[in-house]
């Protein structure tokens, strides 16, 4: 695996996160897609990088951002008031798919999740998103649940 160090992700990274969640079939089919940093999204990063129960991890490589997750730290009643991660926006660039890049990012989301105490980690991911689901599986991800969204 190609050297990859990981770190919080900085305003300067919008740009690039961005163009990693854009390059995306299934994201650019869906309402509200952004090839670039719009105000609504700038905004959006402003939040979730104040919320303290929020992170934006970017993988760097030979400096450049080549990876980014975000995972929400949320506390709950059920199970005994456990802390859970929410992991979302799982992105890596796609000419560096299948060096295991995604795999140490979420690695590197899991050892953050148990620093702060969390004792689940979970996500959704498209039913379209055949690979993801075999990657989450490898992992060690169960599909346990069946997610359901709705508009508002």
């Amino acid at each position: 695996m190609p050297s990859i160090t990981f770190r919080n992700a900085r305003a300067t990274d919008l740009p690039t996160i961005i163009q990693l969640l854009a390059n995306d079939a299934i994201a650019q089919s869906r309402t509200g897609y952004a090839e670039e940093v719009t105000p609504a999204v700038d905004a959006a990063f402003k939040e979730i990088t104040a919320d303290p129960n929020n992170e934006i991890i970017v993988g760097e490589q030979d400096g450049q951002v080549v990876a980014t997750l975000q995972v929400t730290y949320i506390p709950g009643l059920g199970r005994g008031g456990i802390r859970r991660a929410l992991v979302e926006e799982v992105r890596v660039r796609s000419d560096l798919r299948g060096q295991r890049i995604g795999e140490a990012l979420m690695n590197e989301a899991m050892a953050r999740a148990r620093a702060r105490g969390c004792a689940l980690i979970q996500l959704t991911t498209d039913k379209r998103r055949h690979e993801a689901q075999r990657f989450y599986a490898r992992l060690g991800f169960v599909a346990s649940h069946e997610g359901m969204k709705r508009p508002l």
